[in-house]
């Protein structure tokens, strides 16, 4: 990462006058042959001749530089971003830290793994995340990656998560934030995925696993879902489904890395089917759809960033459970509204920044967000459209972003987030 100049080594004897040579050398002009002689019988010697070549003068230069260049050395703020990196950029052997979410709303939270490996990119880990929430997860996996010249890596993964106060407002756009009931639901997964990439821009995902939800009474200040709704206005409510969870997705994606960039950018869609293995009702078929771009300005000190992202469900006479429903608001879409503010069956959102670099590893953002829920496709369209302003800040390494902070403001008032990722 860091430039060393190492000095040359010194010669000796007769090697040692060379360079001085040289230099007396390159100083001399050519003199004609008859001034020799006038130079000789009035006792001075003959001037030096002419250097043979150009190269002789750059190893000379070269030579003298070397005795005073010494290796550079990484100022504080570069050593905290390469401390970085070894913590969360890369997959680091033993134990580490991790400041995922458990499920969105949850708060604050905080854990860590232990991963070991036992092949060429290939390891085996467990993870424990613990929020102020009392949200919880507890997950093993193993994963291989980068074979085949990059071109495939697979893993698999089961767990066990515990959300004990995720919100409810109702559905669609015009819910009121008074309305909030809680609900606690707990899911346990197996699952195994497959990436390829026929091209290094080109990725190619598949995953298939097994998911089965539990949910319970809401815990918190609020009242639970049951006391405030039925089926009618929280549809599934009561319901237990387990799954077949197939996705499969397909994109181009040209970014540095998916966790930091400065430009490139992802067009992606994945398609999601829920079999409902207690039988047809509540099985229903997802599509989500991405853009983003990053646009580089003055050689990337400041970047202007877009993201759209839009999720449908293909068949609207499909019943989804409330908790399983596309939703809006949270730290990584509408950041000024509650998690999971707005609820229904199509959801679209729209992120824009503005970002740029005041020290080593650490982004600035001025943002700007707005989206929707409906319950029909048709209604697609800029009319409606909830949205919030703020600023932010990144702190970061070459391809991840541990820590990030914004505070958004929109209709309902000011919120601070604190995540571990990047928004897009």
């Amino acid at each position: 990462m860091y430039l060393q100049i190492q000095p040359n080594r010194r010669n000796t004897g007769v090697e040692a006058e060379r360079p001085k040579l040289r230099s007396k050398l390159l100083r001399c002009p050519k003199i004609p042959i008859g001034l020799l002689t006038i130079g000789a019988l009035f006792g001075q010697g003959p001037p030096a001749p002419e250097p043979a070549s150009r190269a002789d003068s750059i190893s000379q230069q070269q030579a003298e530089k070397a005795k005073t260049s010494q290796p550079s050395k990484p100022d504080k703020a570069e050593a905290l971003v390469r401390r970085f990196e070894d913590m969360f950029l890369l997959d680091p052997a033993g134990f580490f830290p991790a400041f995922e979410s458990v499920y969105r709303g949850g708060g604050l939270t905080l854990g860590g793994g232990y991963r070991r490996f036992y092949g060429d990119n290939t390891f085996w880990q467990v993870k424990g995340l613990y929020s102020v929430l009392n949200y919880k997860l507890v997950e093993a996996a193993t994963y291989s990656k980068d074979h085949l010249n990059k071109r495939v890596s697979f893993g698999t993964r089961v767990g066990w998560r515990d959300a004990t106060q995720v919100a409810y407002y109702g559905l669609g756009m015009k819910s009121n934030e008074e309305d909030r009931a809680n609900f606690r639901v707990q899911q346990t997964y197996f699952d195994g995925s497959v990436e390829l990439r026929p091209r290094r821009w080109i990725p190619i995902r598949s995953s298939v696993g097994y998911e089965m939800w539990n949910t319970l009474k809401g815990q918190g200040s609020y009242p639970s879902i049951e006391t405030a709704y039925n089926s009618a206005t929280a549809p599934g409510l009561g319901a237990d489904p387990a799954y077949v969870h197939t996705k499969i997705s397909a994109g181009i994606d040209w970014r540095q890395s998916p966790g930091y960039t400065r430009k490139g950018g992802l067009y992606e869609v994945e398609f999601h089917d829920y079999h409902n293995t207690g039988g047809g009702l509540y099985s229903f078929q997802r599509v989500d759809a991405e853009v983003i771009q990053h646009v580089p300005l003055l050689r990337e000190t400041w970047v202007l960033a877009a993201r759209g992202r839009v999720q449908t469900t293909l068949n609207d006479n499909h019943l989804i459970p409330y908790f399983l429903l596309p939703s809006l608001g949270s730290g990584s879409d509408l950041r000024a509204y509650s998690s999971d503010r707005f609820r229904d069956r199509h959801s679209m959102v729209m992120n824009a920044e503005f970002r740029w670099i005041p020290a080593v590893g650490m982004d600035m953002a001025l943002f700007y967000d707005a989206g929707k829920v409906t319950s029909r496709r048709n209604d697609f369209n800029f009319k409606g459209l909830k949205s919030d302003v703020g600023i932010g800040a990144r702190f970061h390494g070459l391809f991840a972003t541990p820590i990030r902070i914004d505070l958004a403001v929109g209709n309902e008032g000011w919120r601070l987030v604190l995540s571990g990722g990047p928004i897009f």
